[in-house]
């Protein structure tokens, strides 16, 4: 009986000893994942810093517009067609690394300042576990949803990014849930390749992404009518955390910045902002 007793005694510390390596093994994994992760756009940041215009006060911007500084705009080739293509300066250097590239999103106060992808292969999910270089990272990218037409644009564009527990990619949206970071942190910087914009923020809410129990806000890309746009913001708004006393009016452009909610199952964490400039 005591060596029946010893011998568990031994298996379970060898257990215990293997749970502890292996939560360890995985701690160290996340961590260098993270780092690599995180050094990669840090590098675009910079490259996009770098590249960046002195700002003129009072200018208005627009490829086709006279009172546009030139220097805003260069003429790229595109890697995968050879054409030439002209887009902001500060984003030509990060264009010609991944074409896929569709603009960049930033706010203040948070680690969110990254580049905006969407696959021009169509392909769905393409860059939810896959890094700005096409490579493999549980980090993913942050990604706009194939049915979307950034430079159109769409009356809406879903925007999807991980939350991680390292608070990278959209980790500090969840920020957000709480009214008194909105109050000081209402609009985000969302550019596309050609055009600079600012948007504020007229919703956050929590939903379900299970199939036929949530708020289906992704399905949202076009209105075919003003009842169909106010139906879509009338959802956001009754959702919504807190009344943040804005809305948006058919015609606006909006965008949905989607991640990760643990409150509840398939739970998701939505923003939605409107185009103010």
């Amino acid at each position: 009986m005591k060596r029946y007793t010893k011998v568990l005694f031994i298996a379970a510390i060898v257990l215990l000893v293997g749970i502890f390596l292996y939560s360890g093994i995985s701690l160290l994994v996340y961590y260098l994942e993270s780092r690599e992760s995180q050094q990669v756009y840090n590098d675009l940041a910079n490259l996009v810093e770098q590249a960046r215009p002195d700002p003129k006060p009072g200018v208005s911007e627009g490829p086709d517009d006279p009172e546009t500084p030139i220097s805003s705009y260069v003429t790229v080739l595109d890697p995968r067609t050879g054409e030439p293509v002209e887009l902001l300066s500060e984003y030509a250097q990060v264009y010609q690394r991944n074409p896929d590239l569709v603009g960049w999103i930033s706010i203040e106060d948070t680690a969110i300042n990254y580049p905006v992808v969407q696959s021009a292969l169509n392909k769905v999910d393409y860059y939810l576990y896959r890094d700005f270089n096409g490579k493999s990272d549980s980090h993913g990218c942050i990604y706009v949803r194939e049915q979307c037409d950034v430079f159109a644009p769409s009356d809406n564009l879903t925007i999807y990014g991980h939350r991680m527990k390292d608070h990278t990619m959209f980790g500090h949206l969840a920020k957000y849930e709480k009214k008194d970071f909105w109050q000081t942190h209402q609009h985000i910087r969302f550019d596309t390749l050609k055009e600079r914009h600012t948007y504020q923020i007229v919703a956050v809410f929590t939903t379900t992404a299970t199939l036929g129990q949530g708020f289906s806000y992704h399905l949202f890309v076009d209105a075919d009518s003003e009842a169909e746009f106010n139906s879509f913001l009338a959802s956001c708004k009754r959702l919504s955390l807190y009344d943040t006393g804005i809305t948006a009016s058919y015609g606006d452009k909006l965008i949905t910045l989607s991640t990760c909610e643990y409150t509840q199952e398939n739970g998701r964490l939505v923003v939605v902002a409107k185009r103010i400039d």
